[in-house]
């Protein structure tokens, strides 16, 4: 598959038609469901997130997981790869909401631990983050799922080819001279694969456009056995859960 050799080589890439018109609409269905039955999703007038998506809402794993991701992760990572994090964002059609370059340094993990490597320690509503090995963050794969059609006018992502394979590369220390921009346009139903060290930004939206992904990291590397992954998901294991969801939701 070209686009596996694209993401090795420059970091990132785009497949489109992962998902029919139909499976996204019933993810955007399930979506909606889950908000009309829960108020403790974060909400703002720039920004609508769901965090630890797949676990508050489980019933959209079946459609997420169909065959064709599962063949894109299989190339990318292997049998056995499983979920570090996962989030939905909902960017509205009048968001003035932007990111400036960065790089995604950290990893979400069960409590702080004084290890060799892991540094830079946060919390945040009762979630501990840590900036981990280098070989940590080269081995995760991040896949945005596009619910709409996204280009540079409504927060399609711009990054940096091959900026992944550079380290830690501060945005201040960007040389515009030797490096080039790209905006990774996706049409609904397709998927963008990054690097989280790869260098990357989101823009303003100025076409009166939502824009609705779900972010989701994988990783086949286990941590050191002081630590556990915050949000870790084993896909056999969530698919049995999300079966007992169906089975009672229709009893």
């Amino acid at each position: 598959m070209k686009q596996t050799d694209d993401f090795f080589i420059n970091g990132f890439a785009t497949v489109e038609n992962i998902y029919t018109t139909e499976e996204v609409c019933k993810i955007l269905q399930q979506i909606n469901q889950a908000n009309s039955d829960k108020e403790t999703f974060r909400k703002s007038t720039d920004l609508f997130a769901i965090r630890q998506f797949l676990k508050e809402v489980p019933l959209t794993v079946d459609t997420i997981f169909n065959d064709k991701l599962k063949t894109v992760l299989s190339k990318l990572l292997g049998d056995k790869y499983f979920v570090v994090k996962s989030i939905y964002f909902d960017k509205p059609q009048t968001s003035n909401w932007y990111v400036s370059y960065h790089q995604d340094l950290t990893i979400s993990v069960d409590k702080k631990q004084c290890l060799i490597g892991f540094d830079f320690w946060t919390v945040k509503q009762n979630q501990f983050a840590v900036q981990p090995p280098l070989e940590i963050l080269q081995n995760i794969v991040t896949v945005r799922i596009h619910l709409d059609d996204t280009d540079e006018n409504n927060g399609a992502l711009k990054v940096i080819p091959k900026s992944h394979v550079k380290g830690i590369y501060r945005p201040e220390n960007i040389d515009w001279t030797m490096e080039t921009e790209v905006s990774c346009n996706v049409s609904k139903g397709g998927i963008m694969l990054m690097k989280p060290l790869l260098l990357h930004s989101s823009g303003r939206t100025t076409n009166n456009r939502q824009r609705r992904v779900i972010h989701i990291e994988f990783s086949n590397l286990e941590l050191p056995t002081e630590l556990n992954w915050a949000e870790r998901i084993n896909l056999n294991w969530q698919a049995e859960r999300t079966t007992k969801v169906l089975q009672a939701s229709r009893a």
